[in-house]
């Protein structure tokens, strides 16, 4: 059987990759800095982590490599968005940049250093990155959003990073932007207005086809939810 790891496990597109992976039969470690009952009720193993924090990155890591088991999908979900109040020009904060910037590049490219002996172990193992289209600076038309639109630029960057430095390994590193999907990371309400909005388990059911879909020849490229190449 084998393994794969969801950071962001307890709600929204984690939540919705880790029922569809146990669906498929893998064994799921479904990872997140709160394990509600929803995400206790399904048939993985639950791991308190907190991605802003290098010590619990670091604990568990630990803990996950001393099983000796084969990682072969790390799929890097958690994140946070600052409101669009506190993430505009006028408003931007050091505190801001630096929170947002913990959990949605610094923590997922640690969490990944930390559990490379286990992704080693695995025949072909595949880590992905749910990134952001407003991460993309050539598709940047709207401005604003700094810490978070920052954020997934950075993880771009260290993702593209990654591909070229596991390319000799096999391991295939992807960059995914889910969309508009109806979840608690937008904490306003607006997204379920969008007519391009979509639930969880449509976004992960998509983005799970994407992965499935790429080889080593496509690591270190950055996918839509529908299929479609974007650029950096």
């Amino acid at each position: 059987m084998p393994t794969a790891l969801i950071t962001g496990a307890n709600s929204g597109i984690g939540h919705a990759f880790t029922k569809q992976l146990i669906d498929e039969n893998y064994t799921v470690f479904a990872v997140d800095i709160t394990i509600g009952q929803e995400l206790k009720d399904l048939r993985c193993r639950s791991f308190i982590c907190d991605l802003a924090s290098f010590d619990s990155i670091t604990q568990f890591a630990l803990h996950f490599n001393s099983l000796d088991e084969p990682l072969d999908i790390l799929l890097n979900i958690a994140g946070v968005m600052a409101s669009k109040a506190d993430d505009a020009l006028g408003s931007i904060s050091a505190s801001t940049l630096l929170s947002t910037f913990q959990t949605n590049a610094f923590g997922p490219l640690l969490l990944t250093q930390a559990l490379l002996p286990s992704i080693l172990k695995a025949k072909d193992a595949t880590v992905a990155f749910m990134s952001s289209r407003v991460g993309s600076i050539a598709d940047n038309s709207s401005g604003g959003a700094y810490s978070y639109r920052s954020s997934k630029a950075a993880l771009n960057s260290m993702g593209k990073s990654l591909a070229m430095d596991l390319k000799s390994e096999g391991v295939v590193v992807l960059l995914l932007h889910p969309g508009y999907v109806i979840s608690g990371l937008d904490k306003t309400g607006e997204t379920k207005n969008n007519p391009q909005a979509v639930m969880p388990a449509e976004a992960a059911g998509k983005l799970w086809k994407v992965v499935q879909s790429k080889g080593i020849s496509e690591t270190g490229t950055f996918w839509h939810r529908e299929g479609f190449e974007l650029p950096w």
